[in-house]
């Protein structure tokens, strides 16, 4: 059997975990008095986000103890089962460097890694084609071959309302997010080679809708063989007129859509949303 591990940067809560048949293990988030949550687990997204909105100090995020992955790896062993863990980017946690740690520390040599370069819906995206890939039969070395490739045609843009928690938690420079947030533009982000960068800028939010429309057809359109996923942080409002878009000017199906978490959401701030999808170009035999 073929078991798919996943971290909650991926924002698939416990019932969506359960229902594709993958295996979550969470970072954790500590808060300005101290006390440590477990992403996706201790608190909702919107009781976190709640509770971010009153912070002084902006919360922090950290990885997962490498005994949470070890014991995944051998007990995964232990039945004779493979494992493909699919984490964050390593450019912006060390999750993945401590998985792989854990598998060396367990001393086992089932368990192959990819690194999504990703984050979030991004992260997510990937692990539901590998479980698609794992329900029509293919060998664990079949399907990390093809999320490979597909890592290439995955693209993740998003609206940030304001940038200053991307800069409180060093995912953004300064300078960058100073100049972002003057005259009231609402920035677009995009993951780049595992890091997070400026993608485009907008006056208000009627036009990050249109930037964000505009940057998906740049980075090739969206696939219409792999469902988009649109994400949002405080209200599903937020992914409203990405919908619309979706189905009015693209013809396509609507998005899944799925609340931001709290590791992320830590990073972004409320307000925030955005859209995850394979390219056009993306082709899987």
């Amino acid at each position: 059997m073929i078991r798919i591990l996943t971290d909650s940067a991926s924002d698939i809560l416990p019932a969506e975990a359960a229902q594709l048949g993958v295996t979550v293990v969470p970072l954790n988030v500590t808060l300005e008095d101290g006390t440590v949550i477990r992403d996706g687990v201790d608190l909702t997204p919107s009781e976190y986000y709640t509770q971010l909105a009153a912070c002084h100090k902006l919360p922090t995020t950290s990885q997962p103890s490498p005994e949470l992955f070890e014991k995944f790896f051998l007990e995964a062993d232990a039945a004779g089962d493979e494992v493909i863990g699919i984490f964050l980017s390593h450019e912006l946690s060390g999750t993945y460097q401590c998985a792989k740690l854990a598998a060396d520390i367990a001393n086992v040599d089932n368990v192959l890694f990819v690194d999504s370069a990703s984050v979030c819906l991004g992260e997510a995206l990937l692990v539901r084609l590998a479980v698609q890939l794992r329900d029509a039969g293919k060998t664990a070395v079949q399907i990390v071959a093809t999320l490979e490739h597909a890592k290439d045609h995955l693209h993740l843009v998003a609206a940030i309302d304001d940038l200053k928690y991307l800069r409180k938690g060093g995912r953004l420079p300064a300078a960058v997010a100073v100049a972002g947030g003057m005259l009231g533009i609402k920035p677009l982000i995009a993951i780049k080679e595992g890091k997070v960068a400026m993608a485009g800028k907008a006056r208000g939010l009627p036009g990050a809708y249109v930037a964000l429309f505009k940057k998906i057809e740049e980075l090739g359109g969206i696939s219409t063989a792999f469902a988009p996923l649109a994400g949002y942080t405080v209200s599903p409002r937020e992914v409203a007129p990405i919908q619309t878009y979706l189905r009015d000017s693209l013809h396509q199906e609507e998005a899944l859509v799925r609340q931001i978490g709290c590791v992320i959401g830590t990073h972004t701030g409320p307000g925030a949303f955005g859209l995850a999808f394979f390219d056009k170009a993306l082709v899987i035999e």
